[in-house]
């Protein structure tokens, strides 16, 4: 056998600029307002199922109360964790990198190629447009 063909994975990174910080804050204020609107409609759920149990089953509402704080609080481990990334995308500087996520691409490798270079391959973007491909 003379080559192989592999997945490999591709770090996609972003320059950052103004608009990038822009458009990564209003993604987390998004979701920010979405783990509030959550909670409000655990709290109303919550206080219509609770009175219901209430009615049924008292010995059962110790359990549906943990459950629905159980619920509570992740929603707002999710909005302290939102807000520690809203805090980390201010203070981005102009001109750094971050990294966006990863995509696979598929290689033809040979006899003789070098590895790592073909596993450390990243695409750099500034506002969405491919600045360069890197190895």
């Amino acid at each position: 056998m003379e080559s192989m063909t592999l997945k490999c994975p591709i770090t996609i990174k972003a320059k950052v600029t103004e608009n990038l910080k822009k458009q990564l804050s209003t993604e987390i204020q998004e979701n920010i307002q979405k783990a509030d609107l959550e909670l409000q409609q655990i709290e109303f759920h919550a206080k219509r199922i609770m009175a219901e149990q209430a009615k049924q089953d008292a010995q059962g509402l110790v359990g549906l109360r943990h459950q629905v704080e159980g619920e509570k609080q992740k929603r707002l481990e999710l909005k302290n964790h939102l807000l520690e990334k809203l805090k980390e995308t201010a203070q981005l500087e102009i001109g750094s990198e971050i990294v966006q996520g990863t995509l696979e691409r598929i290689v033809e490798i040979k006899v003789g190629d070098e590895l790592p270079q073909l596993l450390n391959a990243e695409i750099l973007l500034e506002d969405g447009k491919v600045l360069a491909f890197r190895s």
